[in-house]
Protein backbone atom coordinates (compact mmCIF):
# COMPACT_ATOMS: atom_id res chain seq x y z
CA UNK A 1 0.00 0.00 0.00
CA UNK A 2 1.21 3.75 -1.01
CA UNK A 3 1.35 5.80 2.11
CA UNK A 4 1.37 9.56 1.42
CA UNK A 5 1.46 11.85 4.74
CA UNK A 6 -0.78 14.59 3.93
CA UNK A 7 0.57 17.73 6.58
CA UNK A 8 -1.69 20.80 6.88
CA UNK A 9 -0.09 24.02 8.28
CA UNK A 10 -2.27 26.39 8.37
CA UNK A 11 -3.00 26.39 12.30
CA UNK A 12 -2.20 29.70 13.17
CA UNK A 13 -2.35 29.09 16.77
CA UNK A 14 -3.53 32.00 18.20
CA UNK A 15 -3.89 31.15 21.61
CA UNK A 16 -0.15 30.16 22.25
CA UNK A 17 0.29 33.77 21.75
CA UNK A 18 3.31 35.32 22.45
CA UNK A 19 5.44 32.58 21.32
CA UNK A 20 3.40 31.52 18.49
CA UNK A 21 2.16 34.60 15.88
CA UNK A 22 1.07 34.80 12.86
CA UNK A 23 4.08 35.04 10.62
CA UNK A 24 6.32 32.43 12.65
CA UNK A 25 2.82 29.79 13.99
CA UNK A 26 2.57 27.02 16.21
CA UNK A 27 3.58 24.31 13.51
CA UNK A 28 7.27 26.03 13.79
CA UNK A 29 7.93 26.27 17.17
CA UNK A 30 10.04 23.55 19.26
CA UNK A 31 7.20 23.41 22.42
CA UNK A 32 8.04 20.07 23.51
CA UNK A 33 12.14 19.48 23.07
CA UNK A 34 14.36 19.98 20.18
CA UNK A 35 12.15 19.46 17.24
CA UNK A 36 9.29 21.57 16.27
CA UNK A 37 5.34 20.17 15.89
CA UNK A 38 5.69 20.07 12.05
CA UNK A 39 9.28 18.10 12.41
CA UNK A 40 7.43 15.25 14.88
CA UNK A 41 4.60 15.46 12.67
CA UNK A 42 6.88 14.76 9.48
CA UNK A 43 8.34 11.93 11.22
CA UNK A 44 5.60 10.33 12.51
CA UNK A 45 5.02 7.11 10.69
CA UNK A 46 9.00 6.56 9.38
CA UNK A 47 7.84 3.09 10.89
CA UNK A 48 4.88 2.62 8.37
CA UNK A 49 5.55 0.06 5.83
CA UNK A 50 4.78 1.56 2.03
CA UNK A 51 5.32 5.31 3.18
CA UNK A 52 6.13 7.68 1.05
CA UNK A 53 7.77 11.58 1.08
CA UNK A 54 5.21 13.40 3.08
CA UNK A 55 3.16 16.85 0.95
CA UNK A 56 2.90 19.58 2.69
CA UNK A 57 0.04 22.41 2.09
CA UNK A 58 1.25 25.86 3.76
CA UNK A 59 1.14 29.80 2.63
CA UNK A 60 3.46 31.38 0.85
CA UNK A 61 4.81 33.55 3.97
CA UNK A 62 5.79 29.82 5.63
CA UNK A 63 7.29 27.94 2.87
CA UNK A 64 11.11 27.96 3.33
CA UNK A 65 10.62 27.59 6.78
CA UNK A 66 8.70 24.21 6.17
CA UNK A 67 11.33 23.00 3.39
CA UNK A 68 14.07 24.13 5.95
CA UNK A 69 12.88 22.41 8.71
CA UNK A 70 12.33 19.43 6.66
CA UNK A 71 16.08 19.43 5.34
CA UNK A 72 17.14 19.66 9.10
CA UNK A 73 15.54 16.30 9.49
CA UNK A 74 17.20 14.72 6.44
CA UNK A 75 13.90 14.23 4.54
CA UNK A 76 12.66 15.84 1.41
CA UNK A 77 9.19 16.55 0.55
CA UNK A 78 6.65 15.29 -2.07
CA UNK A 79 6.11 18.58 -2.58
CA UNK A 80 4.95 22.14 -0.85
CA UNK A 81 2.19 22.89 -1.88
CA UNK A 82 1.01 26.68 -1.57
CA UNK A 83 -2.11 28.48 -0.85
CA UNK A 84 -2.47 31.89 -2.03
CA UNK A 85 -5.05 32.20 1.43
CA UNK A 86 -6.58 29.85 3.64
CA UNK A 87 -9.79 28.47 1.94
CA UNK A 88 -10.09 26.01 5.61
CA UNK A 89 -9.26 22.04 5.35
CA UNK A 90 -11.54 20.85 2.33
CA UNK A 91 -9.39 22.81 -0.18
CA UNK A 92 -6.65 22.57 1.15
CA UNK A 93 -6.94 18.92 1.03
CA UNK A 94 -8.48 18.70 -2.56
CA UNK A 95 -5.74 20.30 -4.14
CA UNK A 96 -3.31 17.49 -2.76
CA UNK A 97 -5.54 14.89 -3.99
CA UNK A 98 -5.55 15.98 -7.43
CA UNK A 99 -1.48 16.16 -7.25
CA UNK A 100 -1.02 12.40 -5.78
CA UNK A 101 -4.07 11.30 -8.06
CA UNK A 102 -2.07 12.00 -10.88
CA UNK A 103 1.56 10.60 -9.33
CA UNK A 104 -0.43 6.73 -8.05
CA UNK A 105 -3.49 5.80 -8.56
CA UNK A 106 -4.02 3.87 -5.30
CA UNK A 107 -2.17 6.52 -3.34
CA UNK A 108 -3.87 6.51 0.42
CA UNK A 109 -3.26 10.21 1.86
CA UNK A 110 -3.00 10.31 5.29
CA UNK A 111 -4.11 13.56 6.52
CA UNK A 112 -2.72 15.27 9.54
CA UNK A 113 -2.74 18.64 11.31
CA UNK A 114 1.14 19.91 11.75
CA UNK A 115 0.50 21.09 15.31
CA UNK A 116 -0.78 17.79 17.27
CA UNK A 117 1.02 15.86 20.17
CA UNK A 118 1.18 12.41 20.04
CA UNK A 119 3.67 10.44 22.00
CA UNK A 120 2.82 6.76 21.10
CA UNK A 121 4.18 6.58 17.24
CA UNK A 122 4.01 2.78 17.32
CA UNK A 123 0.35 2.96 18.72
CA UNK A 124 -0.29 5.98 15.94
CA UNK A 125 1.40 3.91 12.95
CA UNK A 126 -0.38 0.77 14.13
CA UNK A 127 -3.69 2.73 14.00
CA UNK A 128 -2.72 4.21 10.55
CA UNK A 129 -2.05 0.93 8.77
CA UNK A 130 -5.73 -0.73 10.62
CA UNK A 131 -7.46 2.79 8.45
CA UNK A 132 -5.55 2.03 5.85
CA UNK A 133 -6.62 -1.69 5.28
CA UNK A 134 -10.63 0.29 5.26
CA UNK A 135 -9.47 2.82 3.19
CA UNK A 136 -8.16 0.22 0.39
CA UNK A 137 -12.22 -0.90 0.48
CA UNK A 138 -13.15 2.84 -0.13
CA UNK A 139 -13.80 3.79 3.10
CA UNK A 140 -13.29 7.49 4.17
CA UNK A 141 -11.56 6.61 7.66
CA UNK A 142 -10.96 9.20 11.03
CA UNK A 143 -8.86 8.40 13.72
CA UNK A 144 -11.30 8.53 17.03
CA UNK A 145 -9.30 9.19 19.99
CA UNK A 146 -10.40 7.02 23.30
CA UNK A 147 -11.67 10.07 25.69
CA UNK A 148 -9.79 10.44 28.62
CA UNK A 149 -12.11 12.79 30.05
CA UNK A 150 -14.95 14.84 29.86
CA UNK A 151 -13.64 17.37 27.44
CA UNK A 152 -15.62 20.18 25.88
CA UNK A 153 -13.02 21.71 23.72
CA UNK A 154 -13.21 18.86 21.02
CA UNK A 155 -15.68 17.65 18.58
CA UNK A 156 -16.99 13.82 19.52
CA UNK A 157 -17.14 11.21 16.79
CA UNK A 158 -20.25 8.26 17.86
CA UNK A 159 -19.16 4.99 16.23
CA UNK A 160 -22.18 2.61 14.62
CA UNK A 161 -22.04 -0.97 13.97
CA UNK A 162 -18.70 -2.87 13.62
CA UNK A 163 -17.07 -3.66 9.94
CA UNK A 164 -15.96 -7.30 9.82
CA UNK A 165 -12.41 -8.57 9.72
CA UNK A 166 -11.07 -4.95 10.95
CA UNK A 167 -10.25 -2.70 13.84
CA UNK A 168 -13.13 0.14 12.22
CA UNK A 169 -16.59 1.23 12.93
CA UNK A 170 -18.90 3.33 10.70
CA UNK A 171 -19.82 6.10 11.75
CA UNK A 172 -23.11 6.75 13.32
CA UNK A 173 -22.31 10.67 13.82
CA UNK A 174 -20.20 13.70 14.08
CA UNK A 175 -21.33 16.09 17.27
CA UNK A 176 -19.96 19.54 17.70
CA UNK A 177 -18.23 20.73 20.84
CA UNK A 178 -20.20 19.90 24.09
CA UNK A 179 -21.01 21.47 27.29
CA UNK A 180 -19.64 19.53 30.08
CA UNK A 181 -22.58 17.42 31.11
CA UNK A 182 -23.13 16.18 27.51
CA UNK A 183 -19.18 15.45 27.13
CA UNK A 184 -19.95 13.32 30.92
CA UNK A 185 -22.73 11.66 29.28
CA UNK A 186 -20.79 11.06 25.78
CA UNK A 187 -18.06 9.44 28.36
CA UNK A 188 -20.42 7.53 30.75
CA UNK A 189 -22.02 5.87 27.41
CA UNK A 190 -18.57 4.54 25.74
CA UNK A 191 -19.32 4.52 21.73
CA UNK A 192 -17.98 8.01 21.80
CA UNK A 193 -14.30 9.55 20.42
CA UNK A 194 -12.89 13.09 20.52
CA UNK A 195 -12.97 14.31 17.15
CA UNK A 196 -8.94 13.88 16.17
CA UNK A 197 -8.59 15.42 12.61
CA UNK A 198 -6.90 12.73 11.16
CA UNK A 199 -8.46 11.37 8.27
CA UNK A 200 -6.49 7.81 5.82
CA UNK A 201 -8.17 7.83 2.34
CA UNK A 202 -7.88 7.36 -0.74
CA UNK A 203 -6.99 10.45 -3.19
CA UNK A 204 -9.58 8.90 -5.70
CA UNK A 205 -11.83 8.27 -2.71
CA UNK A 206 -11.76 11.87 -1.54
CA UNK A 207 -12.16 13.24 -5.14
CA UNK A 208 -15.50 11.47 -5.99
CA UNK A 209 -16.78 12.63 -2.44
CA UNK A 210 -16.11 15.88 -2.83
CA UNK A 211 -17.45 15.95 -6.12
CA UNK A 212 -20.67 14.73 -5.01
CA UNK A 213 -21.16 17.02 -1.69
CA UNK A 214 -19.01 19.97 -2.75
CA UNK A 215 -18.33 20.22 -6.52
CA UNK A 216 -18.03 24.05 -6.40
CA UNK A 217 -14.72 23.01 -4.29
CA UNK A 218 -13.22 20.93 -7.01
CA UNK A 219 -14.20 22.76 -9.99
CA UNK A 220 -12.29 25.72 -8.25
CA UNK A 221 -9.14 23.34 -7.16
CA UNK A 222 -8.73 21.48 -10.72
CA UNK A 223 -8.82 24.93 -12.10
CA UNK A 224 -6.45 26.21 -9.25
CA UNK A 225 -4.10 22.78 -10.41
CA UNK A 226 -4.51 23.20 -14.16
CA UNK A 227 -2.99 26.75 -13.85
CA UNK A 228 0.22 25.78 -11.51
CA UNK A 229 3.67 26.36 -11.26
CA UNK A 230 6.57 24.72 -10.08
CA UNK A 231 9.03 26.37 -8.49
CA UNK A 232 11.99 23.66 -7.12
CA UNK A 233 9.73 21.42 -4.02
CA UNK A 234 7.15 24.23 -4.21
CA UNK A 235 4.05 23.94 -6.24
CA UNK A 236 1.84 27.26 -6.45
CA UNK A 237 -2.05 26.82 -6.87
CA UNK A 238 -3.09 29.38 -9.25
CA UNK A 239 -4.50 32.30 -6.69
CA UNK A 240 -7.50 33.70 -8.67
CA UNK A 241 -9.48 30.19 -9.36
CA UNK A 242 -8.13 28.96 -5.86
CA UNK A 243 -9.95 31.90 -3.74
CA UNK A 244 -13.07 31.03 -5.80
CA UNK A 245 -13.63 27.95 -3.89
CA UNK A 246 -16.15 28.14 -0.34
CA UNK A 247 -14.23 27.46 2.42
CA UNK A 248 -15.15 24.69 4.36
CA UNK A 249 -13.74 21.84 6.52
CA UNK A 250 -13.14 17.93 5.97
CA UNK A 251 -15.61 17.09 8.39
CA UNK A 252 -18.61 20.06 7.15
CA UNK A 253 -17.87 19.01 3.12
CA UNK A 254 -17.72 15.71 3.29
CA UNK A 255 -17.41 13.37 6.27
CA UNK A 256 -20.86 14.63 7.73
CA UNK A 257 -22.42 13.62 4.50
CA UNK A 258 -20.94 11.07 3.30
CA UNK A 259 -21.82 7.16 3.47
CA UNK A 260 -18.37 6.00 3.67
CA UNK A 261 -17.28 7.46 7.16
CA UNK A 262 -15.58 5.01 9.40
CA UNK A 263 -13.59 5.44 12.38
CA UNK A 264 -11.16 3.64 14.05
CA UNK A 265 -10.34 4.06 17.83
CA UNK A 266 -6.50 5.02 18.48
CA UNK A 267 -5.17 4.10 22.20
CA UNK A 268 -2.08 6.25 22.34
CA UNK A 269 -2.57 9.78 23.81
CA UNK A 270 -3.07 12.72 21.53
CA UNK A 271 -3.38 16.53 21.74
CA UNK A 272 -3.94 19.56 19.26
CA UNK A 273 -2.03 21.31 22.07
CA UNK A 274 -4.45 24.66 21.09
CA UNK A 275 -3.67 27.09 24.65
CA UNK A 276 -1.47 27.17 27.34
CA UNK A 277 -3.65 24.72 29.65
CA UNK A 278 -2.97 22.20 26.92
CA UNK A 279 0.85 22.78 26.82
CA UNK A 280 0.42 22.59 31.30
CA UNK A 281 -1.58 19.33 31.04
CA UNK A 282 0.84 17.19 28.27
CA UNK A 283 4.07 18.37 30.02
CA UNK A 284 6.38 16.70 32.63
CA UNK A 285 5.69 18.87 35.96
CA UNK A 286 7.95 18.97 39.16
CA UNK A 287 6.79 18.47 42.26
CA UNK A 288 4.61 21.45 43.22
CA UNK A 289 2.68 20.54 39.83
CA UNK A 290 5.15 23.33 37.57
CA UNK A 291 5.92 23.32 34.31
CA UNK A 292 9.36 25.45 33.68
CA UNK A 293 10.62 26.26 30.76
CA UNK A 294 14.24 28.79 30.61
CA UNK A 295 15.99 31.13 33.59
CA UNK A 296 12.68 30.43 35.83
CA UNK A 297 12.57 30.93 39.87
CA UNK A 298 9.51 30.18 41.90
CA UNK A 299 8.92 29.96 45.44
CA UNK A 300 5.58 28.71 47.16
CA UNK A 301 3.94 28.44 43.71
CA UNK A 302 2.45 25.56 42.08
CA UNK A 303 0.08 24.38 39.24
CA UNK A 304 1.28 26.73 36.93
CA UNK A 305 2.92 27.02 33.32
CA UNK A 306 6.50 29.63 33.12
CA UNK A 307 8.50 30.21 29.93
CA UNK A 308 11.03 32.57 30.07
CA UNK A 309 13.19 33.18 26.46
CA UNK A 310 15.19 36.20 27.15
CA UNK A 311 15.42 36.90 30.90
CA UNK A 312 15.55 35.68 34.48
CA UNK A 313 11.75 34.61 35.44
CA UNK A 314 10.71 35.04 39.20
CA UNK A 315 7.49 34.27 40.55
CA UNK A 316 6.53 34.05 44.24
CA UNK A 317 3.12 32.43 45.57
CA UNK A 318 0.88 32.02 42.90
CA UNK A 319 -1.18 29.07 41.88
CA UNK A 320 -2.72 27.71 38.40
CA UNK A 321 -1.71 30.81 36.50
CA UNK A 322 0.45 30.85 33.16
CA UNK A 323 3.52 33.51 32.59
CA UNK A 324 4.67 33.82 29.23
CA UNK A 325 7.82 36.05 28.16
CA UNK A 326 9.33 36.39 25.30
CA UNK A 327 11.94 39.72 24.33
CA UNK A 328 8.71 41.78 23.53
CA UNK A 329 5.81 40.93 25.02
CA UNK A 330 4.96 39.25 28.44
CA UNK A 331 1.71 36.89 29.05
CA UNK A 332 0.31 36.57 32.31
CA UNK A 333 -3.12 34.51 32.51
CA UNK A 334 -5.31 32.25 34.75
CA UNK A 335 -4.78 28.90 33.77
CA UNK A 336 -8.40 28.46 33.79
CA UNK A 337 -9.31 30.78 31.05
CA UNK A 338 -5.77 30.38 28.52
CA UNK A 339 -8.55 29.88 25.79
CA UNK A 340 -9.14 34.15 26.14
CA UNK A 341 -5.87 34.80 24.92
CA UNK A 342 -7.31 34.67 21.19
CA UNK A 343 -9.02 38.20 22.48
CA UNK A 344 -5.96 39.66 23.07
CA UNK A 345 -4.50 38.68 19.92
CA UNK A 346 -7.51 40.17 18.12
CA UNK A 347 -6.94 43.33 19.78
CA UNK A 348 -3.37 43.19 18.99
CA UNK A 349 -4.86 43.24 15.10
CA UNK A 350 -7.48 45.03 15.55
CA UNK A 351 -5.00 48.36 17.08
CA UNK A 352 -2.20 47.14 14.01
CA UNK A 353 0.20 46.43 15.85
CA UNK A 354 3.58 44.13 14.81
CA UNK A 355 3.50 41.80 18.35
CA UNK A 356 0.57 39.58 16.46
CA UNK A 357 2.49 39.56 12.94
CA UNK A 358 6.30 38.94 14.44
CA UNK A 359 9.14 37.89 17.11
CA UNK A 360 11.65 40.56 17.14
CA UNK A 361 13.51 37.97 15.29
CA UNK A 362 11.75 37.51 12.21
CA UNK A 363 12.90 34.77 9.69
CA UNK A 364 13.36 34.66 6.49
CA UNK A 365 14.83 32.22 3.26
CA UNK A 366 17.89 34.09 3.38
CA UNK A 367 18.68 34.06 7.26
CA UNK A 368 16.56 36.50 10.17
CA UNK A 369 17.03 39.97 11.25
CA UNK A 370 16.18 41.11 15.10
CA UNK A 371 15.35 44.79 16.05
CA UNK A 372 17.84 45.60 18.82
CA UNK A 373 16.88 49.53 18.82
CA UNK A 374 14.36 52.17 17.42
CA UNK A 375 13.90 56.15 17.52
CA UNK A 376 11.93 58.51 15.51
CA UNK A 377 14.06 58.41 12.53
CA UNK A 378 15.94 55.01 13.16
CA UNK A 379 16.17 51.71 14.13
CA UNK A 380 19.49 49.14 14.37
CA UNK A 381 19.03 45.61 13.13
CA UNK A 382 21.20 42.87 13.62
CA UNK A 383 21.20 40.67 10.18
CA UNK A 384 22.08 36.74 10.08
CA UNK A 385 22.74 35.30 6.40
CA UNK A 386 23.29 31.74 6.03
CA UNK A 387 26.33 30.90 4.21
CA UNK A 388 25.78 30.47 -0.05
CA UNK A 389 22.59 33.10 1.04
CA UNK A 390 21.51 36.53 -0.33
CA UNK A 391 19.24 38.97 -0.09
CA UNK A 392 17.04 40.31 -2.71
CA UNK A 393 18.45 42.97 -5.42
CA UNK A 394 16.56 46.17 -3.87
CA UNK A 395 16.52 49.79 -2.75
CA UNK A 396 14.26 52.36 -0.53
CA UNK A 397 12.12 55.26 -1.27
CA UNK A 398 12.43 56.30 2.43
CA UNK A 399 15.50 55.34 4.12
CA UNK A 400 19.35 55.22 3.72
CA UNK A 401 21.48 52.24 5.67
CA UNK A 402 24.77 51.38 7.21
CA UNK A 403 26.31 48.01 7.44
CA UNK A 404 29.21 46.82 9.90
CA UNK A 405 30.05 43.29 9.65
CA UNK A 406 30.62 41.66 13.18
CA UNK A 407 31.45 38.35 11.79
CA UNK A 408 32.20 36.46 8.69
CA UNK A 409 32.55 37.54 4.92
CA UNK A 410 30.04 40.19 2.77
CA UNK A 411 29.70 40.71 -0.53
CA UNK A 412 27.67 44.11 -1.48
CA UNK A 413 26.19 45.18 -4.20
CA UNK A 414 25.50 48.97 -3.97
CA UNK A 415 24.76 50.58 -7.43
CA UNK A 416 27.50 49.68 -10.11
CA UNK A 417 29.85 48.61 -7.09
CA UNK A 418 31.12 44.82 -6.22
CA UNK A 419 32.37 44.84 -3.52
CA UNK A 420 33.88 42.50 -0.59
CA UNK A 421 33.19 42.94 3.38
CA UNK A 422 35.23 41.35 6.51
CA UNK A 423 35.03 42.12 9.95
CA UNK A 424 35.07 45.54 11.17
CA UNK A 425 34.73 47.34 7.98
CA UNK A 426 31.65 49.02 6.68
CA UNK A 427 29.59 50.68 4.27
CA UNK A 428 26.86 53.11 3.72
CA UNK A 429 23.98 52.74 1.20
CA UNK A 430 22.28 55.74 0.31
CA UNK A 431 18.34 56.27 0.02
CA UNK A 432 17.09 55.30 -3.95
CA UNK A 433 20.24 53.26 -4.82
CA UNK A 434 20.36 49.73 -5.57
CA UNK A 435 21.68 46.95 -3.27
CA UNK A 436 22.29 43.56 -2.36
CA UNK A 437 23.85 41.74 0.70
CA UNK A 438 25.12 38.60 0.14
CA UNK A 439 27.06 35.50 2.30
CA UNK A 440 29.61 34.17 0.19
CA UNK A 441 31.77 32.34 3.04
CA UNK A 442 31.52 29.11 4.57
CA UNK A 443 30.09 30.65 8.21
CA UNK A 444 27.47 32.38 8.99
CA UNK A 445 27.51 36.56 7.96
CA UNK A 446 26.43 39.03 10.63
CA UNK A 447 26.28 42.14 10.19
CA UNK A 448 24.80 45.45 11.98
CA UNK A 449 22.24 47.54 9.95
CA UNK A 450 21.72 51.16 10.97
CA UNK A 451 18.55 52.42 9.08
CA UNK A 452 17.84 56.37 8.73
CA UNK A 453 15.04 58.01 7.10
CA UNK A 454 11.57 59.09 7.07
CA UNK A 455 9.73 55.92 6.90
CA UNK A 456 11.44 52.65 8.26
CA UNK A 457 8.38 49.80 7.29
CA UNK A 458 9.28 46.86 6.02
CA UNK A 459 6.95 47.28 2.77
CA UNK A 460 9.46 50.06 1.77
CA UNK A 461 11.44 47.46 -0.62
CA UNK A 462 11.34 47.38 -4.15
CA UNK A 463 12.67 43.71 -5.31
CA UNK A 464 14.12 43.90 -9.01
CA UNK A 465 16.17 40.71 -8.22
CA UNK A 466 15.03 37.77 -5.86
CA UNK A 467 16.55 34.01 -6.05
CA UNK A 468 13.76 32.98 -3.66
CA UNK A 469 11.10 33.79 -6.24
CA UNK A 470 9.36 35.27 -3.28
CA UNK A 471 5.69 37.38 -4.20
CA UNK A 472 5.09 38.80 -0.87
Amino acid sequence: MNFYPVILTGGAGSRLWPVSREFYPKPLLPLFGERTLLQDTAARLDGLNGIHNPLFVCNEEHRFMVAEQLRSLGKEAEAIMLEPEGRNTAPALTVAALYLAEKAADAVMVVMAADHVIPDADAFTAAVAQAGELAGQGYVVTLGVTAAKPETGYGYIQRGEAIEDSAGYRVDRFVEKPDLATAQGYLDAGSYYWNSGIFVLRADCWLEEIAAYQPDILAACRASMAESTRDSDFVRVDKQAFLASPADSIDYAVMEKTGKAAVVPMTTGWSDVGSWSSIWEVSERDGQGNVCKGDVLTHDTSNSLFRAQSRCLAVVGLDNVVVIETSDAVLVADKNKCQDVKAIVSRLKQDDREEYRFHSRVYRPWGDYEGIDEGGRYQVKRLTVKPGAKLSLQMHHHRAEHWIVVSGTARVTRGEEVFILSENESTYIPLGTTHRLENPGSIPLEIIEVQSGSYLGEDDIVRFEDVYNRVV
